[in-house]
C-alpha cells in the first residue's frame, strides 16, 4: 500500500503496526509506477495540493485521510481527484482494514474478526 504524506514522521491513519507492506512517500517522490501498482493509495489531506501538482491519473483505491475533522472542503476536493472515499484519521479503521484485506488479495487481515466488530462505511468522496 502506498501512503502519500509529506509528513514522513506522521501516521495519520494509524497503520504503522499493520502487517500490510507500506510504502510511505512524500507527494513529490512517488513514481507513476508505484502509484499505479499499489493495491491501495492513502493520501494525507495535508498533502493534497502537492499531490494535485503531480497530475496523477484517477485510479480505483485512492482514499483521502482527513486529519482536520472540521475541514468540510475535503469532500469536493477528494471527488475532483477521483477518490473512492474520505476517512478521518483514527476513525473507520475496521472499514479500512477490510478495504486493505480486499485490495491485497486477503493476505494480511483476519476478516472474520473485522466483520465481528462491526464497521460503518466512510462517507463517499462526492459528499
Amino acid at each position: 500500500m502506498l501512503i502519500i504524506s509529506d509528513r514522513i514522521d506522521a501516521d495519520p491513519v494509524g497503520l504503522r503496526s499493520s502487517p500490510v507492506p507500506l510504502l510511505h512517500l512524500p507527494s513529490p517522490l512517488f513514481s507513476a509506477e508505484e502509484y499505479q501498482r499499489a493495491p491501495l493509495v492513502l493520501l494525507d489531506d495535508r498533502s493534497y495540493t502537492d499531490f494535485t501538482l503531480r497530475h496523477a491519473p484517477h485510479r480505483p483505491g485512492l482514499i483521502v485521510v482527513l486529519v482536520d475533522p472540521d475541514d468540510g472542503s475535503i469532500y469536493p476536493r477528494a471527488a475532483a481527484i477521483g477518490a473512492e472515499a474520505v476517512i478521518r484519521a483514527g476513525d473507520n479503521l475496521n472499514w479500512l482494514h477490510l478495504r486493505l484485506h480486499d485490495a491485497t488479495g486477503c493476505r494480511y487481515a483476519h476478516w472474520e474478526a473485522l466483520l465481528a466488530s462491526g464497521s460503518e462505511p466512510p462517507p463517499p468522496a462526492s459528499g
